[in-house]
């Protein structure tokens, strides 16, 4: 084995196992008072709406499942010889963004920071939402290419729920920065790296 496959394998477990643990991650908010989840932050009257609390659960869980389901849609054994495992979780994988896409732009506006961490998660909604959607049409065009260029985009969004995970403790521990002007900035870097990196792998590993 070479050392560029080698690396390639290392990454792909570390991907994997942070897909995992995050993927697995909201579970541990089940029956915990609001304060002492991630809706700790938020305001007495945003708790009360049963709409906000619908979407915020909505977003958490069926991102959750995306980042399981969609790190699986990379191994090429299971494409190879069980399509039709490949194909059903990728179904999964699609409904899953589609709906926490959409109830992640929702609460968006809600953000903890005001309007710049509002901005950054409801431009990383969209894009999943487009990038996934065009990974579902090129495949049902047997455009697979094209599927596997948008799926690797979209899995780069997808992954901003670990990257976001990372980034918190790194800036609020480690340098100390205070967590309003930390979330404000981990908005966006959260994600804008990801597909940037997608781009680059891209180009590199399928043109």
């Amino acid at each position: 084995m070479d050392l560029a496959k080698a690396r390639l394998k290392t990454g792909y477990f570390f991907l994997g196992l942070f897909a995992v643990f995050i993927g697995l991650y909201p579970l541990r908010f089940l029956g915990l008072p609001y304060e002492e989840s991630l809706l700790g932050s938020k305001s007495d009257t945003l708790l009360r709406s049963s709409l906000y609390l619908t979407a915020f659960y909505t977003h958490i869980f069926l991102g959750g499942l995306a980042l399981l389901t969609g790190f699986s849609q990379f191994y090429k054994t299971l494409r190879r010889k069980r399509l039709a495992l490949h194909r059903a979780l990728g179904k999964i994988y699609v409904i899953a963004v589609l709906l926490s896409g959409l109830a992640g732009l929702g609460i968006a506006f809600f953000a903890t920071g005001g309007i710049i961490p509002s901005l950054g998660f409801a431009g990383l909604a969209l894009l999943w939402l487009y990038t996934t959607s065009n990974a579902y049409t090129s495949i049902k065009k047997i455009d697979i290419d094209a599927h596997q260029r948008w799926m690797i985009r979209s899995y780069a969004l997808c992954f901003a729920a670990v990257t976001l995970r990372l980034y918190l403790p790194l800036f609020t521990g480690l340098l100390s920065i205070e967590f309003i002007p930390a979330y404000k900035i981990i908005a966006w870097l959260c994600w804008v790296p990801n597909i940037i990196v997608a781009e680059i792998f891209i180009v590199r590993k399928l043109s």
